[in-house]
């Protein structure tokens, strides 16, 4: 679920002043105009900290432009977008980390298209595959904001090394070093489903890294849009797989307990006991460099550091990912000076240099992202690598009642004990 990792974190977050410094150069804004006592709202899942570095990340502009943005960070997104929408109360504008919503919001007539300044910006500066999801039956609405990868096993270096682990290269690899932690008398893994109302979304992140890597992106692809049934034999094998793992007493869940822990552990806690070799591996995406404590080293001999979940064969480049997308529900030239803004590789680079998340812009600049550790200058690597296959959050491009909604059911059911087939075969019953 892309943008999760804040929409967490509990509690909302209202419009913050200004940050800008008192000798701000305002030449790199002239283009977007002046207005002066104009306002946009914004509403987005993104809280705390992270809702602090965007206020940072647009202050020179709220300063040069005098366009006043108020952000509002809210956990119930989600629903709430839907609520203001339809009660004539929506924000002029929303990060949406839900493709899957983002079209429903289109097909309900609440969107407008995005202006001409906005999608000249993604046409130079993101890949086909990114435009396409803030694409609707062919009509450009939303650009991408920013971005993250999947799939990442997080991990203690000096653990690994002190018990002679290497990091695997293959699927069939990671098995085989799960089971020799678990024989060497240690707990393999750690792992959280909970997340409030979104508990579950952890678990189909498992499912469609599996999904992408046994059985490739077309198998993918055919599974999101449905033109193979939920509970394909594909999904079923990778949900098994999954479940080889993480539905083994012997192998979860360090520093919290059993198996059925794992419902009631928030995901953003669920890591942390790798940092005393508690458990020593946490499957999350790269969001999660900002959930350690603040002191703690990420870096490949560092406190914790992170790998991508393998493939079956050495040297797979297919990962999973997500972002926001910004949906405008108003338009005026304020609002649209603030979208484009939002589009352009200044605003990227900015946001990432601010430390803690990563884009697919094409003109960020990894080492923007080094105040966050090699780890994170990796990953912007790896989305701008055109040699990557890379596949948006599956669970977030289908359908919300599906995605948000059903998925997440199965996966807090099937970890509590009920078999694959079953659960992918409610989730089939409910897209029909």
């Amino acid at each position: 679920m892309a943008g999760v990792g804040a929409l967490a974190l509990t509690g909302c977050v209202g419009d913050m002043d200004p940050q800008a410094g008192e000798d701000v150069d305002c030449a790199a804004y002239e283009q977007y105009g002046t207005f002066e006592g104009e306002e946009v709202s914004i509403y987005a899942t993104i809280l705390d900290v992270e809702a602090d570095r965007l206020n940072e990340s647009w202050a020179d502009f709220e300063a040069c432009t005098g366009i006043d943005i108020a952000y509002e960070g809210s956990s119930e997104f989600e629903t709430q977008i839907n609520v203001r929408a339809q009660g004539g109360n929506a924000p002029d504008l929303a990060f949406f980390p839900q493709p899957g919503l983002l079209a429903s919001m289109v097909e309900q007539g609440h969107l407008l298209p995005a202006p001409e300044e906005v999608e000249a910006n993604v046409d130079e500066y993101w890949s086909e595959d990114w435009k396409g999801y803030g694409t609707v039956d062919g009509e450009f609405y939303a650009a991408p904001l920013m971005a993250n990868i999947k799939g990442y096993v997080w991990y203690q270096p000096s653990f690994f090394t002190d018990n002679g682990y290497e990091v695997p290269a293959t699927l069939d690899e990671m098995d085989d070093l799960t089971a020799q932690i678990a024989s060497d008398g240690f707990m393999p893994w750690c792992v959280g489903f909970g997340s409030g109302e979104a508990t579950g979304w952890p678990g189909t992140d498992w499912v469609e890294d599996y999904v992408l890597r046994l059985h490739g992106p077309e198998v993918y692809d055919q599974w999101i849009n449905h033109e193979i049934p939920f509970d394909d034999p594909q999904i079923v094998e990778a949900l098994g797989r999954v479940g080889d793992l993480i539905k083994n007493d012997e192998y979860v869940n360090g520093g919290w307990g059993d198996v059925s822990t794992i419902t009631g552990t928030d995901f953003g806690d669920a890591g942390m006991p790798v940092l005393d070799g508690e458990c020593a591996m946490h499957h999350q995406a790269s969001f999660y460099a900002g959930f350690w404590p603040e002191e703690t080293e990420i870096a490949e001999d560092g406190d914790v550091y992170a790998f991508i979940t393998p493939g079956v064969d050495e040297g797979a480049n297919a990962v999973t990912g997500g972002g926001e997308l910004v949906g405008a529900f108003n338009e005026s030239e304020a609002i649209t000076a603030v979208q484009t803004f939002l589009s352009s590789s200044e605003w990227a680079n900015l946001r990432v240099s601010l430390g803690g998340v990563i884009s697919a812009n094409n003109g960020v600049d990894p080492a923007n992202a080094e105040s966050s550790g090699q780890l994170l200058v990796d990953a912007i690597g790896t989305l701008q690598d055109p040699e990557t296959t890379f596949r948006f959050d599956g669970s977030d491009l289908m359908p919300g009642a599906v995605g948000a909604g059903t998925f997440w059911k199965a996966m807090v059911d099937w970890i509590s004990g009920e078999d694959s087939e079953k659960v992918l075969g409610e989730v089939e019953s409910s897209w029909n």
